[in-house]
């Protein structure tokens, strides 16, 4: 293979998962030219990664902003970016995404490669345009496994390597400095708590993270960066969590070791993990970015399943109870499970030079 378009248009969770993928694809061809379509939402998941050659985006039609930008704007770039890729003539465009879903076949279609890897299903008519594909099986397995599973007709059968996700080195950097220019900073590992999750079932309450993080503040060995998704809860097109984290910080107090950090970007929320030691958080975008920077996390897992997407490739623990309800996690399960994860934590710190 002379030139490989990797596709993967899903969520921020999705497109981390696929990044041992896209490694995988440039050990085994590593004179090849390798690409990927993404969306501009998750454009920062890929935008510096050292394996692909260039990266494309487009903007779907609920993800442009209202009133500066219509959907057949919107609908026109895409066409316009379609024939762009289509004159590059590709080798193979790979799917990414488990299953057999119409929308990335029909982008392969408007691409016109020679072949297209992806998986296949019975019943699905679509599947007719996989040249090269795999049928579909339900194993009880990661994401990132089942991903790597396609890569089988291209002669790779290796096993699932680490996500690859570089945080912008000059947001890290002003991350850090931030971090270090607060009063209460001082050489200890720093817990990163993002208290936002998209699913009414991953929400844990406010109540919840202050009792958790006034009992591991109390301790004095640890310090916190707070994040959460800003904006308004009651939102429509972008909902936040800017009353649930006043509510917090108000709680915990101006003198508690805790630096705010809302993610207005991709590239803020990554800069900021980067700094980080650890994580507390629900499953979600969040949770992979912060594995991919090699946190070790516990997870708050409602109606999502953990076998399928729990923390790739680091120290983890996870949170779910019987009733597939994060609110019904208490704060001493999430003080135990933190604890057990504290070598762990300590070990990054020291990666990191935090800790002697």
């Amino acid at each position: 293979m002379k030139s490989i378009l990797v596709i993967r248009r899903d969520n921020i969770g999705d497109l981390v998962c696929t990044t041992p993928l896209i490694h995988a694809l440039r050990t085994r061809f590593p004179d090849a030219r390798i690409d990927a379509l993404v969306t501009s939402y998750n454009l920062p998941v890929v935008s510096r990664n050292p394996d692909l050659d260039e990266v494309f985006a487009y903007t779907k039609t609920h993800h442009r902003v209202r009133g500066s930008e219509s959907a057949l704007g919107v609908l026109w770039k895409r066409a316009r970016l379609m024939y762009r890729l289509r004159r590059r003539r590709y080798d193979c465009v790979v799917l990414a995404n488990c299953g057999c879903m119409p929308r990335p076949v029909r982008l392969a279609r408007l691409i016109q490669p020679k072949h297209v890897v992806g998986f296949t299903e019975a019943g699905k008519p679509w599947a007719r345009h996989i040249d090269m594909g795999i049928p579909v099986e339900r194993r009880p397995e990661h994401e990132v496994e089942e991903l790597f599973r396609l890569l089988t007709p291209l002669g790779i059968t290796d096993s699932a390597g680490p996500l690859v996700v570089n945080a912008d080195a000059e947001a890290t950097t002003a991350a850090a400095r931030t971090l270090r220019q607060q009063r209460w900073s001082r050489a200890r590992p720093t817990l990163a708590v993002h208290i936002s999750a998209r699913l009414p079932s991953q929400r844990w309450p406010a109540q919840r993270f202050i009792d958790t993080l006034r009992t591991l503040g109390g301790a004095g060995d640890l310090q916190f960066m707070l994040f959460w998704s800003p904006g308004d809860e009651n939102n429509p097109m972008h909902p936040g969590d800017d009353g649930k984290a006043n509510e917090i910080i108000a709680a915990l107090g101006a003198d508690f070791p805790m630096l705010p950090w809302p993610s207005n970007s991709l590239d803020e929320l990554m800069a900021g993990l980067s700094v980080c030691d650890g994580m507390l958080c629900s499953d979600g975008g969040a949770m992979h970015l912060g594995a991919s920077l090699g946190l070790p996390i516990a997870a708050l897992f409602g109606k999502s399943d953990a076998t399928r997407w729990h923390p790739w490739g680091v120290a983890h623990e996870i949170l779910q109870p019987t009733s597939l309800e994060v609110a019904d996690v208490t704060a001493p399960e999430a003080l135990a499970a933190l604890a057990r994860l504290r070598p762990a934590i300590d070990a990054r710190a020291r990666t990191r030079g935090v800790l002697k």
